[in-house]
């Protein structure tokens, strides 16, 4: 047994990278509205074409140095940092959820928000193709496979219709507070105080997750803002708090409900009303 899951968590670990690769294609090319699938992975200084050996997850930018074949010119450490990332976030909903319909469903999530964070931190917009499209695979797969939303709703069953119910209100939650927040925002300080993009991409994880993982990422994205806006104060870099964008928070927030928040959730309730739960 030892062996067998060992072979298994390297399969989607290895799994993991692959689509971590994939993602560097969609973070350089999607804010450029470029195809996603041709041309082929080429240098961006060079535009040699790369070699499959030299596109080997992880394993190819330490081999390589940093550094393209062809030309000597440095390639980003957020290749081999944004492939990594997706194989440990991999690994652990592997590892939470098993066998379940889950896994899959939430490794498409995982890639999403992982999209979505690098692109926001280098170009302060969140895709469409993310968030409008998220929305929409939300509502669809919650209504083929409601079990989702019974993990959102804390319940053991859920026919399709519910599912798909429970995922209109999760879009509904999360797009409207946070609209909600920008209108309010705007009328206080005279300027945009949220992108329409933050706000698509909360209704995206209420589609996939329910208003209860939206109440859960909101608090804790804002937790996360206000904790690392403190720690650059007091290490003298409180420009940076104006560079960071709010998707990356609402993001690590989500990404932390799918592995913890429902029992946070559960905790949090048997703590307010201990009679009933």
């Amino acid at each position: 047994m030892m062996e067998l899951y060992v072979i298994v968590s390297f399969f989607v670990v290895f799994f993991g990278a692959c689509v971590g690769s994939f993602l560097n294609v969609c973070i350089h090319r999607i804010p450029r509205e470029e195809s996603i699938v041709l041309p082929r992975s080429h240098c961006p200084h060079c535009d040699k074409a790369i070699a499959w050996y030299d596109n080997i997850p992880i394993l190819s930018w330490f081999v390589l140095r940093a550094r393209c074949r062809h030309c000597g010119n440095g390639i980003s450490c957020r290749y081999v940092l944004v492939e990594t990332l997706v194989a440990v976030l991999f690994y652990f909903v592997w590892m939470k959820y098993g066998l379940a319909v889950q896994t899959p469903v939430y490794w498409l999530v995982v890639a999403g928000l992982v999209c979505a964070t690098f692109i926001d931190f280098e170009h302060y917009i969140i895709p469409d193709r993310i968030s409008l499209g998220g929305m929409a695979l939300g509502l669809l797969l919650s209504y083929a496979f409601p079990v989702l939303q019974s993990h959102a709703a804390l319940v053991s069953t859920l026919g399709r219709l519910e599912g798909l119910l429970q995922s209109v209100y999760g879009l509904l939650a999360g797009a409207g507070s946070l609209w909600l927040v920008a209108c309010i925002g705007k009328m206080i300080f005279r300027k945009d105080a949220m992108g329409l993009g933050d706000v698509k991409l909360l209704g995206a994880i209420g589609a996939f997750m329910g208003w209860r993982a939206v109440v859960f990422t909101i608090v804790v994205s804002s937790f996360l803002g206000s904790l690392v806006g403190v720690a650059l104060i007091l290490i003298g870099n409180r420009q940076w708090q104006s560079k960071i964008p709010y998707g990356p928070y609402i993001a690590a927030a989500a990404i932390l409900w799918i592995y913890f928040g429902a029992e946070v959730w559960s905790a949090y309730m048997r703590w307010m009303s201990p009679g009933i739960y």
